[in-house]
């Protein structure tokens, strides 16, 4: 029920985006051209990877298998997978965060214009909410580090925390695509 809220939260946003452009299009075409689509693409990669990671996760959730057997990533358990997830996450916060310092030195910020304040309420509500999901993993991490025997119970808090992951990887594949490849 909690996703399906923030499906709608999120096309309410998509709605917002989407509304302004078509009153604007003259500054989406200006805006448009600052942005870096290789960092863009390379930072989405980077996500949507994380999403792979995060999976097999889950897997070695599945398995039970809370941590590594082996260095061998085959062998790796939830806190080496969820690790690398968290890393790959952080990666894309951090070039989200870069992004924004190039375009507010472009002069693209938050009350610019309706671009900047379509921009920046999109991606920055989706990177607070890549943030919760990071916080989420090192939750997990932790919980797993504090007991004994990894069970069933325990897997399943590391798959609600994949979906929640998932979730924010697809909502920002459509924002992606919107703001970055629909001119």
């Amino acid at each position: 029920m909690w996703l399906a809220s923030e499906v709608m939260f999120f096309a309410g946003l998509f709605a917002i985006y989407f509304s302004l452009r078509s009153m604007a299009p003259e500054i989406w075409a200006v805006q448009t051209e600052k942005l870096s689509i290789p960092f863009s693409t390379l930072n989405t990669t980077i996500l949507v990877l994380s999403s792979v990671t995060c999976q097999m996760g889950v897997f070695a959730a599945e398995r039970l298998q809370p941590r590594r057997t082996s260095w061998a990533p085959s062998k790796w358990g939830v806190v080496e997978w969820f690790w690398l997830t968290y890393a790959m996450g952080a990666f894309f916060v951090v070039g989200q965060v870069y992004e924004y310092a190039v375009l507010t030195s472009e002069w693209v910020m938050l009350n610019s214009d309706a671009y900047g304040s379509a921009f920046y309420l999109t991606t920055g509500f989706h990177g607070l909410h890549v943030t919760v999901g990071l916080i989420a993993f090192l939750l997990m991490i932790g919980r797993i580090q504090a007991i004994k025997v990894f069970t069933h119970r325990d897997a399943m808090s590391m798959v609600a925390v994949s979906y929640y992951w998932h979730f924010v990887d697809a909502v920002w594949i459509g924002l992606f695509l919107v703001i970055y490849v629909l001119k």
